[in-house]
């Protein structure tokens, strides 16, 4: 890679992970308030139900097939075309996929109870607590509409190196919930309903938020129908194989969904939390590597530069690899004192951190290949080549839905004692805290599944040609990782019970754990000759 790209590569993760920085903490703040003014209940998994399935759409459609589909077909007409052709492509894929996604909204609120129903059978025998999921998903599912055109002007203003702020945009639903949770749901009869309105009215500032920089950009335009316009059905056509292949963990997490529904109450907000502490390193690294590495991907490919598609590539592996491994252990062997310090206030409780702490546990487990694929999806989609992905996508699923059963039925075998399995299998489920843990297992292994079938067919392109230094790179990478490991385990055989501690106890210990693992890292890769001007590339 050029010195001049591999700076301007840098420059764009940095901005993009500043500015998703600002987002995940106030996050873990959002998720702090939600906790504190509502524990882990029925409510409570209601509203992430009804939460998590226009999520789930908003990364099917927006951040996973049509930012794939769309950022490609993007960069090329900006690389050779007028910039009137590229206003016009603008104009034309709003009005389309406006129009789209405002059919599905529709359907959506039509056929709501049948939605959730689908989505959360566990629920159907209790009324109230059915009628709540219904009533929330009525005010969550437009959210789905808005957050869609805000990512069709995140992925333009992203083309145009301007990262800062379409990551930065997210801060709005964040601080939208904050209020919610500890301002608006006081004032409801039902407290948590508050939630609903909050996402609500956060999907519409979002994309209010975007529009003066689209305009700053000469790309604002009035959305125009253009599903026979052919640059559109460019998009299109390459966004209907990806709709499986770029959001195979979000689909796994929703059919987790379904089955955690018969799970213990409060399984659904364990889940929720687990999948806050991966979005940290997953959007300041994984994901802000996969955002910035498309375009330039798409401009190597456009140019026939193979070259440089090989290098940039293998920085952005590398690059993840560096952050991923290290976080994944850092997780799992901090899990219980992490949720315990920023999450067990109010009503939420130490029982509540321990089963938290269990779906961290198992979901940490797949944060190198989480972020992996982050990275080696866009190889593909730079290309155009929506197929492949797909393939992995549907064996990891299948995979997924095998594990989930398989290790529910040996954590059955292991936790539920007989006198719980006399009213059968579902009573039993319902009655047995901790078998979550198996869906957490069950996503991080589907998805080495996926990363494993995508490795081997991008190796059978030839497009991606590893660089010199991989196995000093490996060597450092392990030693720094146990150097970590061995720190916190120390600093764990001497820390207090996280349950039991006073709040400024626990604070304390977990800065001082979290600094001794970085710093034990850190100084490991630097003795074994780690510089930061790696991060550059070459």
């Amino acid at each position: 890679m050029s010195g001049a790209r591999g700076h301007g590569m840098l420059r764009g993760l940095l901005s993009f992970s500043s500015m998703t920085f600002v987002s995940r903490i106030l996050g873990l703040v959002r998720d702090q308030a939600i906790n504190y003014a509502f524990g882990a209940n029925a409510a409570t998994d209601a509203f992430w139900v009804a939460f998590r399935i226009p999520n789930f759409l908003r990364r099917l459609f927006a951040e996973g097939s049509f930012s794939t589909a769309f950022v490609p077909v993007f960069t090329e007409v900006k690389e050779t075309r007028p910039h009137a052709d590229l206003k016009a492509l603008v104009a034309n894929v709003s009005g389309t996929l406006g129009g789209v996604l405002l059919v599905v909204t529709a359907l959506g609120l039509i056929f709501t109870p049948q939605v959730a129903m689908l989505f959360n059978p566990g629920a159907i025998d209790e009324p109230a607590r059915f009628g709540l999921v219904v009533h929330l998903l009525r005010l969550t599912f437009p959210f789905l509409l808005f957050v869609s055109l805000t990512a069709l002007a995140g992925g333009a203003l992203n083309s145009f190196g301007r990262f800062g702020l379409p990551a930065l945009t997210p801060v709005i639903l964040n601080l939208c919930m904050i209020a919610g949770a500890l301002w608006l749901a006081p004032r409801l009869q039902v407290p948590i309903l508050a939630m609903g309105w909050a996402v609500l009215v956060a999907g519409v500032l979002q994309l209010l938020f975007q529009l003066p920089a689209l305009r700053g950009l000469d790309l604002l335009a009035l959305p125009a129908w253009g599903w026979r316009h052919p640059d559109v059905r460019r998009v299109m056509k390459l966004m209907v194989p990806t709709l499986f292949g770029s959001s195979v963990a979000q689909i796994n997490l929703l059919l987790d969904t379904v089955l955690a529904s018969f799970l213990f109450v409060g399984s659904q907000t364990w889940l929720s939390q687990a999948d806050r502490f991966l979005e940290l390193p997953l959007g300041l690294f994984a994901i802000a590597l996969g955002t910035v590495i498309l375009p330039a991907l798409s401009r190597h490919h456009v140019n026939a530069d193979r070259a440089g598609f090989s290098a940039a590539l293998d920085w952005g592996l590398r690059n993840t690899l560096l952050i991923a491994v290290p976080a994944m252990f850092g997780l799992m062997l901090l899990a219980e004192p992490l949720v315990a310090t920023l999450f067990q206030h109010g009503r939420f409780t130490a029982f509540d951190t321990r089963m938290a702490a269990l779906s961290v546990l198992g979901l940490s487990f797949g944060l190198p290949a989480f972020a992996l694929v982050k990275v080696v999806l866009p190889a593909f989609y730079s290309r155009q080549d929506t197929r492949t992905p797909v393939r992995a996508g549907v064996s990891a699923l299948v995979a997924n839905m095998v594990l989930n059963f398989a290790l529910l039925a040996v954590l059955y075998v292991a936790m539920v004692p007989e006198s719980a399995r006399a009213g059968g299998v579902l009573a039993a489920l319902a009655a047995t805290p901790g078998l979550h843990l198996a869906l957490g297992i069950a996503s991080a292994l589907a998805s080495y599944v996926n990363l494993g079938l995508l490795w081997r067919w991008l190796r059978r392109d030839g497009v991606y040609q590893p660089a010199p230094g991989w196995a000093r790179f490996t060597l450092r990478l392990v030693l720094a990782c146990t150097a970590l490991c061995a720190t916190v385990l120390a600093g764990l055989y001497w820390a207090p019970d996280f349950t039991t501690a006073p709040v400024a106890q626990r604070i304390a210990w977990l800065l001082g754990l979290v600094a001794a693992g970085v710093a034990a890292y850190g100084a490991t890769l630097v003795a074994m000759g780690w510089r930061l001007r790696e991060l550059r590339g070459h």
